[in-house]
C-alpha cells in the first residue's frame, strides 16, 4: 500500500507549472519557443533582476512542448499499486507528435501558430482602436455627436471595437483552418488510392483536386466580417479589398497576355508579350469619378464624402464669396451649402436668367423665390453678367475667364506649399537616398509636389469653370443636371499630369466615387442593398486575390503584401516568389511539409 506522503509527492509533481497544461497551453498561445529566446537575448540577459526571476530558455522549451516519453513523471516511475504507466507515440497532423498519456512533442505546430497569431490580432486591433479613441478625445478635440456618445454606452459584446477586433482575428483563424483542410483534402483525393471516388464523381473531384481549391474554400472565411455591424468602416474594408483584389486580377491577366495579347514572331507564333499603350493607365478613371463626385456633391450631398468637399471648399475663394467685414451682422451671408443648393436649384430649373436689380430697381421678382438665400450675393453683381450662376459664383467680376486666372493665382501657393509638406514628411524614411543622392531627391520631390498641386488646382478650377462655360455656350434646357458630370469628367483630365505617379490617389478616388455611387443608387432605388451584401463582395475579394496569389504571385507587386497573403496562409512572412530558390532547406514547421510553396500543389 502507498504511503500518503508518497501519493501527496505524486500531485505535487503533477500540478506543477512544467506539466500543468492551463499553463503549458497559455504559454504556447502567447509566445513561441523562439520568440522567447530572442526576449531573453536582447532584453531579459540585460536585467540582471530580470534574469534572476524569469526562466530560461530551455526551461519554456521543455514547459511548452510537455512531459516527453523519457520523463519519469509522466511514465509514472513509481512504482507500487499504482504500476507502471503505458506510453505510445503517434504521428499528429501539424507535424508534432501526440503523446498518449503524456504531453505534446513539438509544441508549435500549426494549429498553435494559427490560434496564437488571430489572438495577436485581436489585442493589436483593440487596442490601436481604443487609442484611437483617445486620440480622436484628447488630442483632436473632436466633438462626438450624441448618437455616438450613446454607442459608446453600449454593453460590451455590442462594442465596435469588440466586434471588429472579433472579427478580423475570427478571419484569420478561419482563414488558416479552412485553407489547411481544403489542401489536405486536395492531397488525399490526388492519392492513387482516392481514384475510385474520382472516377465516380469527376465534377466533384476535379473542382476538390483544383489547385485554386484551397484558396477558394479559404475565402469562406471573410464571412466573418458579418460580426462587425454593418457601418461605414466595414463598407470601407470591402471596397478595400475589393479594389485590391480587381488591381491584382488585373496584373495577371496583362502579365499572361489576356489584355493586350502577344505579338508573333519570326516562326509565326506568338513569343512575345504585347506592351500596353503609353496613354493607357488608372488615370483615365478620373474623369468618372469626378463626374460622379461633382453630381452627388450638388444633387445628394449626404451621399458625398466631407474630406472632398474640405478640400474643394476650402481652396475656392475665388468661387465662394467670403462675408464684407463690413456686412450688417444682423442679416444672413449665404454659405457654402446655399450657394451649392441654389446651383441645383438652378439646374432644376433650366437656369433662369439674371436679371440685375442694379438695372432694374424697380423690379421686384428679379429673383425667384426659391433662390432668395442668393440675393445678399446678386443684388450687387456686376451689371454686365447675363447668367445667374455666374452672378452667384463671381458677383463682382463679370469676366469668366480672369475669375479662372484669379483662382489660380489664390489657390496654386497654398496647394503645393501644402503638398511639398506632405511629400517631404514622406521622404524622411528614405533619408539615405537624400544623403547619398540630395540634388536627384530634392528634384523629384519639389517636381511631385508641383504636378500633384496642378492637377488638384486644375481639377478643382475646371469643376467651377465649366458651370460658367455651359452657360455661355450651351442652351438653357441642354442637360440642365448632367452638366455638372460633364464638367467633372472635364475636369478629370488634369491626372494626366501625375498619370505615372499617382495610381494610389486615383485607385483612392474612384472608390470613394464607387462608394457614393452606390449610395446615391440606393437612395433613388435604382437598386436594391441586399442584406450583408458587402460581406459576400468581401468574400469574393479574398477569393481573387487568392486565386490570383496562386497563379501568378509576381502579379502581386508589392512584396509586404505578398509576404502579408503568405503569412495569413499560415507560410510565413516571407515572400516566397523571391525565394523560392531555398525552399528545398527552408521549409516551417507543421504545416511546411505539406504545402509546395512553389504554387504546385500535385
Amino acid at each position: 500500500m502507498a504511503s500518503p506522503s508518497g501519493s501527496g509527492a505524486i500531485s505535487a509533481r503533477s500540478a506543477s507549472p512544467a506539466t500543468d497544461p492551463i499553463v503549458r497551453n497559455a504559454l504556447r498561445y502567447t509566445i513561441s519557443a523562439r520568440e522567447y529566446a530572442l526576449l531573453h537575448k536582447y532584453v531579459i540577459s540585460k536585467s540582471r533582476a530580470l534574469k534572476k526571476r524569469a526562466p530560461t530558455v530551455d526551461s519554456v522549451t521543455k514547459m511548452m512542448d510537455g512531459p516527453g516519453p523519457n520523463d519519469k513523471a509522466s511514465q509514472g516511475s513509481e512504482k507500487g499499486k499504482t504500476g507502471k504507466r503505458r506510453v505510445s507515440v503517434a504521428p499528429m497532423e501539424g507535424g508534432g507528435k501526440t503523446v498518449q498519456g503524456g504531453g505534446t512533442g513539438g509544441a508549435d505546430t500549426y494549429n498553435t501558430k494559427a490560434i496564437r497569431h488571430s489572438i495577436r490580432v485581436f489585442v493589436a486591433t483593440g487596442a490601436l482602436l481604443k487609442l484611437w479613441d483617445i486620440v480622436q478625445a484628447r488630442v483632436l478635440a473632436k466633438k462626438q455627436d450624441p448618437a455616438t456618445a450613446k454607442q459608446q454606452k453600449q454593453p460590451l459584446h455590442k462594442s465596435p471595437t469588440l466586434r471588429l477586433s472579433l472579427s478580423l482575428s475570427t478571419i484569420l483563424l478561419m482563414y488558416r483552418l479552412l485553407f489547411r483542410f481544403f489542401t489536405r483534402l486536395r492531397a488525399h483525393l490526388l492519392d492513387p488510392t482516392a481514384a475510385p471516388f474520382r472516377i465516380r464523381n469527376p465534377r466533384t473531384a476535379g473542382t476538390l483536386t483544383s489547385p485554386y481549391a484551397p484558396a477558394v474554400g479559404a475565402s469562406l472565411a471573410g464571412l466573418a466580417l458579418g460580426i462587425y455591424p454593418s457601418q461605414h468602416i466595414r463598407v470601407s474594408i470591402t471596397l478595400f479589398a475589393l479594389f485590391r483584389a480587381l488591381e491584382f486580377g488585373w496584373n495577371c491577366a496583362e502579365e499572361n497576355g489576356m489584355i493586350w495579347g502577344w505579338d508573333k514572331g519570326v516562326n509565326g507564333r506568338p513569343d512575345k508579350l504585347r506592351m500596353r499603350p503609353s496613354w493607357w493607365g488608372s488615370w483615365m478613371l478620373q474623369p468618372f469619378a469626378f463626374g460622379q463626385l461633382l453630381h452627388a456633391v450638388v444633387f445628394d450631398r449626404d451621399c458625398f464624402p466631407k474630406p472632398f468637399g474640405n478640400i474643394i471648399f476650402n481652396n475656392s475663394g475665388a468661387y465662394l464669396q467670403p462675408k464684407p467685414a463690413d456686412y450688417p451682422s444682423s442679416l444672413q451671408w449665404p454659405g457654402t451649402w446655399d450657394i451649392v443648393d441654389s446651383l441645383a436649384q438652378m439646374a432644376r430649373s433650366n437656369w433662369p436668367a439674371f436679371i440685375s436689380p442694379i438695372l432694374y430697381p424697380n423690379k421686384e421678382d428679379t429673383l425667384p423665390a426659391a433662390l432668395s438665400s442668393i440675393a445678399p450675393l446678386t443684388s450687387g453683381a456686376h451689371p454686365l453678367i447675363n447668367s445667374l450662376s455666374c452672378a452667384t459664383l463671381h458677383p463682382n467680376d463679370p469676366s469668366c475667364t480672369r475669375t479662372y486666372l484669379t483662382f489660380w493665382l489664390k489657390s496654386f501657393p497654398p496647394i503645393t506649399r501644402l503638398f511639398l509638406i506632405v511629400y517631404s514628411a514622406m521622404l524622411l524614411p528614405r533619408f539615405k537616398s537624400l544623403y547619398h543622392f540630395p540634388v536627384s531627391t530634392l528634384h523629384s520631390l519639389i517636381a511631385n509636389g508641383l504636378r500633384m498641386s496642378a492637377f488638384v488646382t486644375g481639377a478643382v478650377s475646371t469643376a467651377w469653370a465649366s458651370i460658367c462655360f455651359f452657360q455661355t455656350w450651351f442652351p438653357r434646357t441642354f442637360l440642365p443636371t448632367q452638366r455638372f458630370f460633364l464638367g467633372g469628367f472635364l475636369a478629370g483630365f488634369w491626372a494626366m499630369l501625375e498619370k505615372k505617379r499617382g495610381r494610389g490617389v486615383f485607385l483612392y478616388t474612384t472608390k470613394t466615387s464607387i462608394d457614393s455611387l452606390w449610395k446615391v443608387g440606393t437612395k433613388r432605388r435604382w437598386w436594391k442593398a441586399m442584406k450583408g451584401g458587402d460581406v459576400w463582395v468581401f468574400v469574393a475579394a479574398l477569393m481573387l486575390t487568392g486565386v490570383v496569389y496562386e497563379r501568378d504571385r509576381a502579379a502581386i507587386r508589392e512584396a509586404a503584401w505578398r509576404k502579408g497573403i503568405s503569412w495569413a496562409r499560415g507560410e510565413g512572412f516571407k515572400d516566397w516568389s523571391v525565394d523560392e530558390e531555398d525552399l528545398d532547406g527552408k521549409k516551417e514547421e507543421g504545416f511546411a511539409d505539406e504545402v509546395d510553396y512553389h504554387g504546385k500543389r500535385d
